[in-house]
C-alpha cells in the first residue's frame, strides 16, 4: 500500500463532458506541482517496446459528491488537514485564461460553484474525509 492516497471528487450536478475537462485541468496542474516521485509515475512498455509514459503506480479513484456546497466544505476540511489539492470551478470556464482569472478574482467564495477537487495526502486522512462518498459512474450515475 502507498503512504498517500490520490482521489478526485466531482460534482454530480455537472455534465460529464464538462467534468472530464475539469478533471483534466486539475490533474495537469496537480501532476506538474507534485512531480514524478510523489505520484509514483512510471513508463509502461508493451511487447514491442512501445512506451506509455507517466502512468501512476498508485490507484486514482474518482468519487462523486451531490453538490458544490459539499465539495466546498470538503475543500476547507482538506486545507485544514494540510492536504495537497487542486480545484476547478465555474469561474474557470468560458473565454480566455485571462477572462477566467479575472472572473475568479471577482467571485466571492460563497458564489463559487465547484466542479471538482483532487486530494492527495496521508492515506488515512484522505480516506476519513471521503469515506461517505460513492464511486463516480459517469452517465449512469444517479
Amino acid at each position: 500500500m502507498f503512504p498517500n492516497k490520490l482521489v478526485a471528487i466531482v460534482n454530480k450536478q455537472i455534465e460529464t463532458g464538462v467534468l472530464m475537462n475539469a478533471v483534466a485541468h486539475m490533474c495537469l496542474g496537480f501532476g506538474a506541482h507534485m512531480g514524478h516521485e510523489d505520484l509514483h509515475l512510471m513508463n509502461y512498455k508493451n511487447a514491442e517496446g512501445f512506451v506509455y509514459p507517466n502512468i501512476s503506480k498508485m490507484p486514482f479513484i474518482i468519487l462523486r459528491e451531490k453538490n458544490s456546497n459539499k465539495i466546498g466544505t470538503l475543500l476547507m476540511k482538506a486545507k485544514e488537514a494540510g492536504l495537497q489539492y487542486a480545484v476547478f470551478t465555474n469561474t474557470m470556464t468560458e473565454g480566455t485564461w485571462a477572462d477566467q482569472e479575472a472572473r475568479t478574482l471577482a467571485t466571492k467564495q460563497e458564489d463559487i460553484i465547484y466542479y471538482g477537487l483532487v486530494l492527495f495526502g496521508p492515506h488515512e486522512v484522505v480516506s476519513d474525509l471521503t469515506r461517505k462518498l460513492s464511486l463516480y459512474k459517469g452517465e449512469s450515475d444517479e
